[in-house]
């Protein structure tokens, strides 16, 4: 396994590492100086050792396929992202510009409207998002915030040039890999880990929880936070039960938690305790079965109405999902203009709308060459890769979008960074995303670096878990 053979294919493709062919990019030298340096076999005996290490931390996921789905470990290759502490500020900063806007942004659908009314983005479009709850209108949140904890995430295509792929605003998940994955990396390569100036990311449940503790309600010295779960068969259980064991607050389930007398009550061994904020990893629909939807058998009825009165906080708030439907993404450069008065440091993907007549056209005469994505579909699911698609695909897609405009965006085709993976006994490119989080308290903290998540399949572009897809650790150089 030699990795001076490997063959960035710049050009075609980014490399987050090499500029050339055993050529390492400015700054990345000793991570490449290392991995040359180790006897022959040790590489493939650390990947097995870094596996083993996940099987035995329990790090496992559900993956759909033919015959349903089987839990496996969660894929992880030991050769990490580097990001030079140049490009890391600039991304910093585009992450808290957006986040700002967009928590403007939410605050205004949900009170005075004056970006609808100003028809800077489309009212029908907000009307019609999946996620914009009529509950929500008037509703102040705690400390004026909506989205407490993001993840956006972000692409590279074949220039270098970063770009924003989606914004996750409702519960993003995945935060848990980075802090494990960090965990492992550290042991795998210690040597190669202490030569680099490599910035930390192991005090985010710290920051969470500050983050938590500071949407209490006034008059709490002390407030209690939990963990809201919609029980351990839900596909992110495991980081729910580490986000909360770190933190070292409670993790809940919905029969866990009673209204009684204006208040959000646990039940514990010594009766019932007051909560004071819920980290809910539960949607909107499921919350509160008297206010969103009636049949829900993970409610806890009139959780809202004490929410409303200010006697519990919720993170993220509801109705946050209206700014990330995949249709409203294509106008929030706008959105950032129109708040901040400020050009968008980080671009967006150029978006087309099938709701718009136009975009439509244009979108149903290129469909070979566009990525088309359901405005509500989430994993991978519900797209068309258009260069990789048969002609049957493309009619059906063309038939979906005929019967449901508003459903379908589409995106160009980008030709997404790669970086160095393990295969097998070889190192092959493989194509990257990265989700940075980001949480809203106090002030706006950007964990450095982030969740990469990578396509293990030759020539994938779908990253997710849930397809196949892997993670590596995502190093952040100081500057």
């Amino acid at each position: 396994m030699d990795i001076q053979v490997y063959d960035p294919e710049n050009g075609i493709f980014y490399d987050e590492m090499f500029a050339a062919q055993g050529e390492a990019r400015p700054g990345f030298e000793p991570l490449f100086a290392g991995i040359r340096s180790l006897e022959p076999g040790v590489l493939g005996t650390r990947q097995a050792a870094a596996e083993r290490a996940l099987l035995s931390m329990g790090i496992t996921f559900t993956l759909n396929g033919e015959g349903g789905g089987h839990e496996r470990i969660f894929p992880f290759d030991i050769i990490p992202r580097v990001v030079s502490g140049r490009e890391w500020s600039r991304l910093e900063a585009g992450l808290r510009q957006r986040i700002e806007a967009l928590n403007l942004f939410i605050a205004d659908v949900y009170g005075d409207q004056h970006i609808l009314r100003d028809k800077v983005v489309p009212e029908h479009l907000v009307r019609t998002c999946a996620d914009f709850r009529p509950q929500c209108m008037g509703l102040k949140p705690p400390r004026g915030i909506w989205c407490h904890i993001v993840g956006t995430d972000l692409v590279r295509d074949k220039t270098g040039e970063f770009f924003v792929l989606e914004d996750n605003l409702r519960c993003p998940s995945g935060v848990s890999y980075v802090l494990e994955n960090r965990q492992i990396l550290k042991r795998t390569f210690p040597r190669i880990f202490e030569s680099m100036p490599i910035r930390p990311v192991d005090d985010y449940p710290i920051r969470l929880l500050d983050t938590l503790r500071y949407l209490a309600p006034d008059h709490c010295t002390d407030p209690r936070v939990v963990v809201l779960t919609p029980g351990r068969y839900n596909s992110a259980y495991y980081e729910h039960a580490f986000l909360a064991q770190q933190m070292g607050v409670a993790l809940v389930e919905p029969p866990d938690l009673v209204v009684r007398d204006g208040f959000v009550l646990m039940r514990t061994t010594a009766g019932l305790e007051r909560v004071d904020v819920i980290y809910r990893r539960v949607s909107d629909d499921y919350l509160d079965p008297l206010v969103f939807r009636p049949d829900s058998m993970l409610g806890i009825p009139g959780l809202i109405e004490v929410y409303l009165k200010g006697r519990v906080a919720l993170a993220n708030a509801p109705g946050t999902g209206v700014a990330d439907d995949k249709a409203i993404y294509r106008y929030v450069e706008t959105i950032i203009k129109y708040y901040l008065k400020q050009d968008p440091i980080i671009p967006n993907v150029p978006t087309y709308v099938c709701a718009d007549d136009g975009d439509r056209e244009y979108v149903l005469s290129h469909l070979r060459e566009l990525v088309v994505k359901a405005t509500d579909g989430a994993g991978g699911y519900g797209m068309l890769i258009g260069p990789h698609s048969a002609e049957e695909q493309q009619a059906d897609f063309k038939e979906r979008i005929a019967r449901n405009p508003r459903g379908y965006i589409a995106q160009p085709t980008l030709s997404l960074s790669r970086v160095a993976t393990i295969i097998g006994d070889k190192f092959e490119g493989r194509h990257v995303d990265l989700r940075p989080f980001v949480l809203f308290g106090r002030d706006i903290y950007v964990q450095p670096g982030g969740l990469t998540r990578v396509a293990l399949k030759k020539g994938s572009l779908v990253v997710n878990s849930s397809q196949g897809g892997g993670s590596k650790d995502t190093w952040v150089l100081s500057e």
